[in-house]
């Protein structure tokens, strides 16, 4: 992109009144997903084999209690981590697909204006 052309990109989006992302909150967010996602799974298989050490019944009943609230934190984790992953995959899609598509009606332009110059 030409300096021309990404100032008028720029000027673009600012009379657009887009909320810029913030990247430091979309990565912590992202990094937490995965944690929830590990911790959870972790919390998970513990509170699986604790339920399966002890003969009481009512302690069975906690550690299941426990293992669900572990697949919950997971799920929570799963969810943050696609939808921040996939946000920033479709940010830069977005943006290439923007570029090649500028690019390609400059190359059509160009080819327009060089036929028309040659009918006269």
């Amino acid at each position: 992109m030409g300096d021309g052309r990404l100032e008028q990109f720029r000027a673009d989006i600012s009379e657009m009144r887009i909320k810029d992302p913030v990247p430091s909150r979309d990565t912590m967010l992202l990094r937490l997903g995965a944690s929830l996602l590990v911790v959870g799974v972790a919390i998970t298989v513990v509170a699986f084999f604790l339920s399966h050490t002890s003969s009481s019944t009512l302690d069975q009943n906690d550690d299941h209690i426990v293992a669900l609230l572990g697949v919950a934190v997971t799920i929570v984790g799963a969810a943050l981590f696609v939808r921040y992953s996939l946000g920033a995959f479709l940010r830069f899609w977005l943006a290439r697909l923007i570029y090649e598509q500028r690019a390609q009606t400059d190359r059509l332009l160009a080819g327009r204006q060089g036929s028309d110059s040659s009918r006269v």
